[in-house]
């Protein structure tokens, strides 16, 4: 009987199978004698897994937590001076979780949501696993941006990753899944501003020398329900305004002008105040801050016409706020010199009306005030400035005098603080009750 051709072919290659299987048993049984016994190649192994704790989780830890010679909460409290009331702050907090609570003057948590990436958005289709953003581990990114609505509902930022809303019991109402970052600004109109960026893993044919992969930054116009109303490139914004230098800025130009990753950094979106007494800024007005151009922009929402340009009195930039109609609010880096101990951040006012620039606060040797990277600032009704020191872990109230009248340090152990990316006073109508009440109604929902 002749046997057929398939199974000849089996027959012949059998000893090919036998040597495969017959390494894959040895390969097993050295494994499980070679790593106690620490032989090949468990010393290769064992310096990779310690090569990536050194680049990947020790330099996050590093990055986002720092030494600190404060020892309470709150250092300093002037309770006739302060304003008082409640204050949302988002950080991060011990073994790399994060956090977003409401505490009091004194600094006690009156109400705290659990907040971990991983679980709240588990299937996160629109992000790309090659984008850097792409969170690897716990907390895989930082909370940046974020509000509280009247009813104790929390909308925030998972930074370039996607935006969330919250119940006060940490049940999700809603995520977009756009990726959003640094601030979320609620107008007069309950309109969410936020900026937002994409992904871009092929060229632009309108946009020559931006190399791929890299961001186009985007204003994104958003309602409380979390619909995208309308979408803004930055890109567009400026080669409509003949501001195309503001992208290609190099200090190297030879035959072309390459720009990669993130070339202008969108780092925060304030409309006008339809309340504001108009000036040289009017109603329909957008400012948006280009932190690694050093440039503010005004802009007109309807024709998305360039009327103010504003730029090199600042370092790296961040939250500029609308003052009057005719001046606002930067909080200034000053980040020239990250690494120099006598380098201050500051906070300038800004007049458009004549051009005036003055520095309202800033740091000295005896109260230093230094962010290299994030930080914010709020203007608060009695006239006080409330400031984030981000990179500090730190956060502090100063009158019309510059006097610290409440300070508050995110302590996570032991001389270390953790980062803080935003503290913000809520108003009058936010009280210790309101939350006491919104959490029994929590606890009523999830008894059994």
């Amino acid at each position: 009987m002749k046997t057929s051709p398939d199974k000849s072919n089996r027959i012949k290659e059998l000893p090919k199978y036998v040597f495969v299987v017959s390494l894959c048993i040895i390969s097993l049984l050295y494994g499980f004698i070679a790593f106690p016994m620490e032989w090949f190649p468990f010393s290769l192994l064992t310096n990779a897994a310690k090569t990536y704790n050194e680049l990947f989780v020790e330099s996050w830890e590093k990055k986002v937590y720092g030494k600190t010679e404060y020892t309470t909460f709150i250092p300093v409290y002037n309770e006739s001076l302060a304003y008082n009331g409640l204050t949302l702050v988002t950080s991060i907090i011990e073994d790399k979780q994060l956090s977003a609570r409401v505490i009091d003057m004194d600094g006690q948590s009156v109400h705290e949501w659990e907040i971990d990436w991983f679980d709240l958005w588990p299937n996160a289709t629109h992000l790309s696993e090659t984008d850097p953003f792409y969170p690897k581990s716990r907390p895989g990114v930082l909370i940046h941006g974020a509000i509280l609505i009247e009813n104790g509902d929390l909308i925030f930022n998972f930074t370039n990753l996607g935006m969330v809303r919250l119940d006060v019991c940490g049940n999700v109402i809603w995520r977009l899944p756009y990726q959003t970052h640094h601030t979320i600004y609620r107008d007069e109109h309950d309109i969410l501003w936020v900026p937002g960026i994409v992904y871009h893993e092929e060229t632009l044919p309108d946009f020559p020398g931006l190399e791929p992969p890299f961001y186009e930054p985007t204003v994104l116009k958003v309602s409380l329900d979390g619909e995208i109303l309308k979408e803004i490139s930055i890109f567009d914004l400026l080669q409509q305004n003949d501001l195309m230098g503001l992208l290609y800025l190099s200090g190297d130009i030879k035959d072309t002008v390459s720009i990669t990753k993130d070339p202008l950094h969108l780092n925060d979106v304030e409309p006008f105040p339809s309340t504001m007494e108009e000036g040289v800024f009017s109603a329909g007005d957008i400012m948006i801050s280009l932190r690694n151009r050093n440039t503010i922009l005004i802009f007109r929402e309807e024709d998305l016409k360039v009327t103010q340009v504003i730029t090199g009195g600042f370092i790296r930039q961040h939250d500029p706020d609308f003052i009057d109609g005719n001046t606002i609010s930067i909080f200034d880096n000053n980040a020239y010199d990250p690494h120099n101990p006598d380098n201050q951040s500051k906070i300038i006012i800004e007049s458009l009306a004549d051009g005036e620039r003055t520095v309202y606060y800033t740091g000295d040797e005896d109260n230093p005030f230094y962010t290299a990277t994030m930080g914010n600032h709020q203007w608060l009704p009695n006239g006080n400035l409330l400031i984030t020191e981000t990179r500090s872990g730190r956060a502090f109230e100063v009158d019309g005098y510059g006097q610290i009248v409440w300070e508050y340090i995110n302590l996570v152990g032991n001389g270390t603080a953790g980062w803080i990316s935003d503290v913000q006073r809520l108003p009058q109508s936010f009280t210790e009750e309101f939350f006491n009440q919104l959490t029994r109604r929590c606890e009523t929902q999830a008894a059994p």
